[in-house]
């Protein structure tokens, strides 16, 4: 399973640039894990804390992670990719 990385906050078309991601993943034969797509279903009043918990949960799910251009300039994303180098999971970026 790949995990999809990518910023997310002050980014208006993050939902549009992970679900490209994920049908792109799809198209190559991964299981794919969308955590924004998941995310989007929780509750309004959900932290940014608690999303973390709930994105390094399904991170943990993954063998693989798939880092968005821009990542860069996400705390969150910078975290994951760093937990994913940590414990060795396969790092692909996109191109």
């Amino acid at each position: 399973m790949v995990y999809i990385s990518g910023k997310i906050t002050g980014t208006e078309d993050y939902m549009d640039r992970f679900s490209k991601a994920e049908r792109e993943l799809i198209e190559k034969g991964f299981d794919v894990v969308n955590p924004a797509r998941v995310n989007a279903c929780l509750p309004k009043a959900t932290t940014y804390e608690q999303y973390m918990k709930m994105s390094f949960a399904m991170l943990e799910m993954c063998d693989g992670i798939y880092m968005l251009d821009g990542w860069e300039g996400s705390a969150g994303a910078k975290a994951e990719l760093s937990y994913a180098r940590a414990v060795g999971k396969t790092i692909m970026f996109e191109t």
